[in-house]
This record gives structure tokens, sequence and C-alpha cells, in this order.
């Protein structure tokens, strides 16, 4: 037997420290003790027997990393099956999917071939990732894959976004006073892009082509908005346009439209 109480500080050789054997395993000494050690270690069967172990124990951390992940307990796959099932029929009680030939059950309870079941779920989502990548993305899917009801086009509803940029009037008064500050300026505020900003414009009847000499977010009477700054070829006068956060292709959203400056 080994004396594992001694390390490297202690008597080297036999009986061998586990410690000492690790460590020479692992190539963590220095080249000269390793060099010393080897001979000696290579001529006892007690310590060759502890290295062959070590070696075994590292080949079998190896082949860990390319094993393959293993399938999902069928309990686990049947609970997960029932809370999509639940989700979908929660979502939408109005829908009923006829049983196709694989689905067997008694009275009106439907269960789903766990087999075929698994083999549908695999194809869309893969389980190479393993199994709580696997559950995370059939969360996922419940979330995003399954279409919505509403039948309203337009904008989606989302959150109108809090006004940012400084307050003006609902008919635009007090707007002449940013136009010195917003020259040069290119802040498309809650629009977020320009391409958006050119749906607005387009949907408003300009060109969206005709480039603004200043672009910034506003406070439209308590509503965000975006204001552009257009010349009308004459000096010192300037056609101001704001237009709201939810405008885009068909809804121009128009917060006000205004001429300033010398007439």
């Amino acid at each position: 037997m080994t004396d594992e109480s001694r390390g490297i500080g202690g008597t080297v050789g036999p009986p061998w420290s586990v410690d000492v054997l690790a460590d020479l395993h692992a190539g963590v000494l220095d080249d000269d003790r390793a060099a010393q050690l080897w001979p000696a270690v290579n001529a006892d069967p007690e310590a060759r027997a502890i290295l062959d172990a070590l070696d075994a124990t590292q080949a079998d951390l190896a082949s860990l990393a390319e094993a393959p992940a293993p399938p999902m307990p069928a309990e686990l796959a049947a609970r997960l099956d029932a809370a999509l099932a639940a989700e979908a029929a929660a979502a939408f009680p109005q829908q009923r999917t006829a049983p196709a030939p694989e689905q067997t059950g008694t009275g009106d309870a439907q269960v789903v071939d766990l087999a075929a079941a698994r083999r549908r779920r695999n194809k869309r989502l893969g389980w190479a990732a393993g199994v709580l990548t696997a559950a995370a993305a059939a969360v996922v899917a419940v979330t995003v894959a399954i279409p919505s009801t509403s039948q309203q086009s337009g904008t989606p509803n989302v959150a109108a976004p809090p006004p940012s940029g400084p307050t003006v009037g609902a008919d635009g008064s007090g707007a002449q006073a940013l136009v010195g500050k917003a020259v040069g300026v290119r802040d498309f505020g809650p629009l977020g892009t320009e391409d958006r900003l050119d749906a607005c414009v387009q949907a408003a009847g300009m060109d969206p082509k005709v480039r603004p000499e200043g672009i910034r977010p506003v406070n439209v009477g308590g509503k965000a908005g975006v204001m552009i700054i257009l010349t009308t070829g004459k000096l010192a006068q300037f056609r101001l346009v704001a237009f709201g956060a939810d405008c885009g292709p068909g809804n121009p959203a128009v917060l006000f439209d205004k001429v300033v400056g010398e007439k």
C-alpha cells in the first residue's frame, strides 16, 4: 500500500506517495526531479499500477467531451409534450387537431405516440446541444412560433415610446426656436433608422429623396415624435414636419406640418 500522507517534500521512493506520482504523471515537477524519479517509478510494479490507473482516468474524462448527449428521459419528454399541448390549447381553445394515425388512447383522451413525437421534436430542435438546450428551445418555440390571432393590420401592438427631446405644442408652436440647434443633426429618435423615417415621409406624400437639413426627436404635446427641417427655397424660411413614433407605410402619423421664418 502507498503512503498518501507523504508529498513531494517527503522521502521519495517505495512506498510511493500518490501525490508524488500524480505530480509526476501530470508533468508539474521540474525536469531534473522528473528525470530522477521516472527510472525508479518504472521499475516499481505498484507505482506503475497507480500511473496506469491515472492514465485510465484521464482517458475516461477525455472521452466525455466526445460522448453523445444522453436521450431525454421518457417521463420528462411526456411532461414537456403535455406542457406544450396545454399552452397551445390555452392560447387557441377554438382550434382542434384531428388525431393522426399514430395517436392512440381511450375515450376522449388522446395520447401522442411518444416515439413519433420525439422524432418530430428532434428534427425541429436537434438534441446535439443536450437536453437542457432542447427544453429551452421548446419553450421559446411556444412563445415565438405560435401565430398571433390578431386580424389587425399596421403597426403591431407595442408600448408607445416615452417622449424625448424638447417639448413643443401640439400644433408645433415653439418648434421654430429649435431650428438653429437642429440644423445638421441626424437623430432619428424613436424611429431608430433612416429607412423608417423615409417610409413616414413617403406615406405623407413627400419625396424621401429630399434630404432634410436636420432631424431630431421632439415631444409634441406629450407624444413622442421626430421633426425634420426642410428648406423651402426662400432665405431663412423652413418647413417643419413632425411624425409620430407609430408612423410607417400607409400611416404618416403627421403631428404637425408648418412653415416658419420669413414669408
